[in-house]
C-alpha cells in the first residue's frame, strides 16, 4: 500500500510543473501581458493570457474550428464590398456641377437667342398673315405636340391627372391661354421692340399683386427700384411711332393675365414635376383657344 502510495508520488513529481505565467510589471501591477500568437476568432482560446491553437483543442473543436473560419470570411467579405461599392459609388463632379453659374448663363442666353427669333418670325409672318387668334392656336398646338411625343418616348414619363388637379390647373391654363393671345395681338398692332417695352412692367405687376392680392409684405427697395422700370416705359409710349391703342392694351391685359398665372400655378403647387404641369397646362390653353380663333378668324376672313 505503502509502495503505491509512493509510485505515485513520484509520478507526479515526475511531471513538468503546472503553474500560471508570472506577470510583468508595466503599465501596472493588475494587468497581464498577453502574447499574441495567431488570431482568436481562428478558434483559438485564451487559458491564463496564452492562447492555444484548435489543434492542440480535442476534435470537435478542430471541426467547430474549420468551420467558423469560412464563415467569419463570409461575414466579413460583405462589409469590404459594401466599403468598395460606396467608393465606386461615388463619380467624379460633372461639368454641371462644377460650373453651375456657367449653366444658368448659357440657359438664359439660349431663352433670349430663340425669344428674338420666335418675335422676328412672328412679325414676318403678321405682315402677310394677320390673324394673332390663328396663329396663337398653331403656338400651342405645337407645344402640345411636343409634349405628347416627350411622353410617347417617356422624357418625361406622364404623370397622372386626378380631378382635383384639373380644377387647380384650369385657371392657370385660362390666364396662360390669354396672355399667349393678348401677346401676339400686340405684336401683330405695333412693333416687337414696343410690345416688349410694355411688357416689362410685368414685375410690376407681379410686386403689385403680391402685396395686394397676396399678402405678402414687398419691402421698399423693391418698390423703388421698379420706380425707373415704370418711368421708361411710359416715356417710350409717349415717344413710340408705331404706337396704337390695340397694341397697348393687349400689351397690358397679357401682364395682367401672366401676373394671375402666377398666382394660380403658386395655389396650385403639387408635387408633379414643371415639364407635366407645364404640358397639362398647354393641353387645357389650347382646347380653351380653339373656339374664339375659330370665330375670331372666321369673321375677318368673312370681313369685306
Amino acid at each position: 500500500m505503502e509502495s503505491r502510495v509512493l509510485s505515485r508520488a513520484g509520478t507526479l513529481f515526475s511531471l513538468p510543473h503546472l503553474r500560471k505565467l508570472p506577470r510583468e510589471v508595466g503599465a501596472g501591477p493588475s494587468l497581464v501581458t498577453v502574447k499574441a500568437v495567431g488570431s482568436v476568432a481562428d478558434g483559438g482560446n485564451l487559458i491564463w493570457g496564452r492562447q492555444l491553437r484548435p489543434e492542440l483543442c480535442s476534435p470537435a473543436l478542430k471541426k467547430e474550428a474549420v468551420l467558423l473560419r469560412p464563415c467569419l470570411a463570409a461575414a466579413s467579405s460583405p462589409a469590404e464590398g459594401s466599403d468598395s461599392a460606396g467608393e465606386a459609388k461615388v463619380a467624379p463632379a460633372g461639368f454641371f456641377e462644377k460650373y453651375p453659374a456657367l449653366v444658368t448663363g448659357f440657359f438664359f442666353f439660349t431663352w433670349y437667342f430663340l425669344n428674338v427669333i420666335f418675335n422676328i418670325l412672328n412679325k414676318k409672318i403678321y405682315n402677310y398673315f394677320p390673324y394673332p387668334y390663328f396663329v396663337s392656336v398653331i403656338h400651342l398646338f405645337v407645344g402640345v405636340a411636343y409634349c405628347l411625343v416627350s411622353w410617347a418616348v417617356g422624357l418625361p414619363k406622364r404623370a397622372p391627372i386626378d380631378s382635383n388637379l384639373l380644377k387647380l390647373l384650369i385657371p392657370v391654363a385660362v390666364c396662360h391661354a390669354l396672355g399667349h393671345v393678348t401677346s401676339n395681338v400686340s405684336f401683330a398692332a405695333v412693333a416687337v421692340s414696343f410690345t416688349h417695352t410694355i411688357k416689362a412692367l410685368e414685375p410690376f405687376f407681379n410686386a403689385a399683386a403680391s402685396q395686394f392680392i397676396l399678402g405678402q409684405s414687398i419691402p421698399i427697395t423693391l418698390w423703388l427700384s421698379l420706380a425707373p422700370v415704370v418711368i421708361g416705359v411710359s416715356m417710350a409710349s409717349l415717344t413710340e411711332l408705331s404706337f396704337n391703342w390695340v397694341g397697348f392694351i393687349s400689351a397690358m391685359i397679357s401682364n395682367i393675365s401672366f401676373t394671375y398665372r402666377s398666382i394660380y400655378s403658386k395655389k396650385a403647387m403639387t408635387d408633379m414635376d414643371s415639364t407635366n404641369i407645364y404640358a397639362y397646362i398647354s393641353i387645357i390653353a389650347l382646347i380653351v383657344c380653339i373656339p374664339p380663333a375659330v370665330i375670331v378668324s372666321e369673321t375677318c376672313l368673312n370681313s369685306p
